[in-house]
């Protein structure tokens, strides 16, 4: 990085940082015990979110390089946020952090490889649905045809970066074309309607994870939720964010704003943690634009997981069952730590008959997915998994739900990891909810 650019980074923290939130640190030490890559990193200060915050300052203040070192560290940061809810000054680090990656993101210049392959996935992919579309009819051919069976003997992926090999082992049943083709805009809610929900049916979500959506819809139904599900909505965003590109996460958020705001609903509801921690703070990031600002705000102050709707419409007092089996839970960061969603997927859990519920150790330690990171920051990533991992067998758990994507498929891969998929399995907190209604499910 030379020093035009190094110059270029310094002035764009000045810039866009704010000062008096990198100030708000008190530097206690709080943050510490919660932070994944301090942990697995010995201690390594530079490696908390204490240390990152000062590594910024010291760039604002002139007294640090904004050089490769500084950058490595704020790209080794999962952006989990578990240090926001002990600090004591109520430093938003999340903010801090996704403001110096859109800088160093827009300074910095990539090698061609790299520049291609962001582009591809931040503007080529994520924000065109129709071609998101196209990647599911693929995958589901990939999988159909037998392709995956002679991709996956040939070890072919074994030569492409990262764990990508392991990864798609962890990709679920692709749906078929015609359920792609005929989502529903409207659903009506089973007996009396007590709610009017809009549902957030996100970019993955109605893809690969179509059949999770569907569960949770049907959830929703059976709670006396009428849901509306707008066409005009697309990626949330949150990849864009939290990988430097702020300008394109504003723009999606504007398009989700647009599709939302004139509709007569109670809640915007969603079963994805990490699109949720970015719908509620839509408000922050559009807080520059005076035509956005309060309709952001309107926006984000809808803006629920759906646990909390069916706790608050009395859903875990139903007949709920399953056949005999331990259950755990892992938190989603964001779901927790942003949204503030821990107790309701809990009570709903504890509602069911006929399993076993146990608490694992630090369930609400970051599993190491957070977005992309495993990928790449592979190695930081499998290190957490492990971890997570042995707190997962310490309780011998069957079935480990969580509620976000790609916690649903870190898991899975931590089970593939350990060679327990025999004894093993991880779901999403709406697909067991849905088993449990009538009974069914395996034990």
């Amino acid at each position: 990085m030379n020093r035009q650019v190094q110059s270029e980074i310094r002035q764009g923290f000045k810039e866009q940082l704010d000062y008096n939130e990198l100030m708000n640190c008190m530097r206690c030490g709080f943050c510490l015990p919660t932070c994944p890559t301090y942990g697995q990193t010995d201690q390594y200060e530079a490696a908390s979110p204490r240390g990152r915050i000062a590594l910024m300052k010291g760039v604002v203040d002139g007294v640090i390089e904004p050089d490769e070192d500084v950058e490595k560290q704020l790209n080794l940061c999962l952006g989990c946020r578990a240090c926001e809810p002990v600090c004591p000054s109520g430093v938003k680090y999340g903010h801090l952090l996704e403001e110096a990656r859109d800088v160093i993101q827009q300074k910095k210049k990539h090698k061609m490889h790299v520049k291609v392959m962001l582009g591809l996935v931040f503007k080529q992919l994520f924000p065109h649905k129709d071609r998101i579309k196209r990647l599911h009819y693929f995958l589901r051919f990939y999988q159909k045809s037998g392709l995956q069976r002679i991709v996956q003997k040939s070890k072919l992926l074994h030569i492409l970066p990262g764990n990508i090999a392991e990864l798609e082992r962890t990709i679920p049943p692709i749906a078929s074309a015609g359920a792609l083709n005929n989502r529903p805009a409207y659903l009506p809610a089973e007996g009396q309607a007590k709610k009017k929900v809009a549902f957030f049916s996100g970019c993955l979500m109605d893809t690969m994870f179509m059949e999770t959506n569907d569960a949770t819809m049907k959830l929703l139904q059976k709670a006396g939720c009428d849901i509306v599900i707008p066409s005009g909505q697309g990626c949330c965003g949150a990849l864009h964010a939290h990988g430097g590109e702020k300008e394109m996460a504003k723009r999606l958020a504007k398009a989700n704003i647009e599709a939302f705001e004139s509709l007569d609903v109670d809640y915007i509801v969603l079963n994805a943690g990490g699109c949720g921690a970015l719908l509620v703070e839509y408000d922050h990031l559009l807080r520059d634009e005076e035509e956005w600002r309060e309709r952001a705000k309107a926006f984000a102050g809808k803006v629920r997981d759906f646990s909390e709707i069916l706790v608050e419409l009395q859903f875990a007092e139903r007949e709920l069952s399953l056949p005999k089996q331990v259950i755990t839970y892992q938190d989603s960061c964001h779901l927790r730590n942003v949204m503030g969603t821990a107790s309701a997927p809990r009570t709903l859990l504890a509602s069911i008959k006929g399993v076993q519920y146990r608490e694992m150790e630090e369930a609400d330690h970051c599993c190491g997915s957070a977005g992309v990171y495993n990928i790449t920051e592979k190695e930081m990533s499998m290190q957490i998994l492990d971890y997570k991992m042995e707190k997962v067998n310490k309780v011998r758990a069957q079935t480990i739900v969580t509620a976000n994507p790609g916690c649903l498929l870190q898991m899975r891969l931590g089970i593939i990891r350990e060679g327990a998929e025999e004894r093993m399995r991880a779901v999403h907190l709406a697909d067991l909810l849905l088993e449990a209604v009538n009974g069914q499910g395996v034990s």
